[in-house]
């Protein structure tokens, strides 16, 4: 029982350090199976202490807001930033927006279109595009994710496939530089490659609290990104370090 207690202990303080845990590194640094590691995450997340995840876990109030929690944080910055990512967005293009709270702010502004191509795997961004008559919007379909609101699976790979467009929107839980993008589910993850295919260029969006975070599902490195749309708390340093990966950084 004590050293139950005392690998739980261990796995709690190694959230508080870093944000996350994974299974592979636990099972080595504290000696004991997988299997035992996996059960101490379960019990751990039946107390509220952590929130599991594919690979791992993470801190409870770190990740696994739902959506509509995670919509209340940080909302001006991510207002602006939706707003100014509009700007980019010309007639007639087609676009795709990634599920997330900042993409959402995104189309609060696309009333103004006469012509638009839309494609989302979002059921909150499909719903509130239906607001608008000019835009034609698609959905790749697959199964829900109830905490992010969004479609992923076999489904929506074959049929992204299918698809081209001129700009992709794409929301990201962590950026770290020298890294790339991170998101926290690896479903999430390889729809994001998807998108990013497809796309001709690819514009992250993100404010600044996202800087320095990571998550266990890696998206992309740099290379793919053309831009990234973030706000003023983002230190001169970051800015430039991005520079140097040819990243345009833009300050909403």
């Amino acid at each position: 029982m004590k050293k139950t207690a005392y690998r739980r202990s261990r796995i709690l303080e190694e959230l508080d350090t870093n944000g996350q845990v994974n299974v592979n590194e636990l099972s080595a640094a504290l000696g004991v199976s997988e299997v035992t590691i996996r059960n101490d995450l379960d019990k751990l997340e039946k107390n509220n202490l952590l929130v599991r995840a594919h690979g791992g876990a993470f801190k409870a109030n770190n990740v696994a807001l739902p959506v509509t929690e995670k919509k209340k944080i940080n909302l001006e910055v991510k207002r602006r930033i939706g707003k100014y990512a509009v700007s980019l967005i010309n007639e007639e293009d087609s676009i795709i927006l990634d599920s997330g709270t900042t993409t959402f702010e995104i189309t609060n502004n696309l009333g103004g279109f006469k012509r638009l191509t839309v494609i989302s795997n979002a059921l909150d961004i499909v719903n509130n595009l239906a607001q608008y008559e000019n835009l034609e919007v698609f959905m790749p379909g697959g199964y829900l994710k109830e905490f992010s609101m969004s479609l992923v699976g076999p489904m929506a790979e074959r049929n992204l496939r299918q698809l081209y467009c001129n700009k992709l929107f794409l929301g990201v839980d962590g950026i770290k530089t020298g890294h790339g993008i991170f998101t926290h589910h690896m479903e999430e993850a390889y729809l994001n490659q998807l998108m990013i295919e497809i796309a001709e260029e690819v514009i992250v969006v993100a404010d600044s609290s996202k800087f320095e975070k990571s998550g266990l599902a890696f998206i992309c490195g740099f290379d793919k990104i053309n831009a990234i749309i973030t706000d003023d708390g983002l230190p001169e340093s970051k800015r430039e370090e991005l520079r140097k990966n040819n990243v345009n950084v833009i300050i909403a």
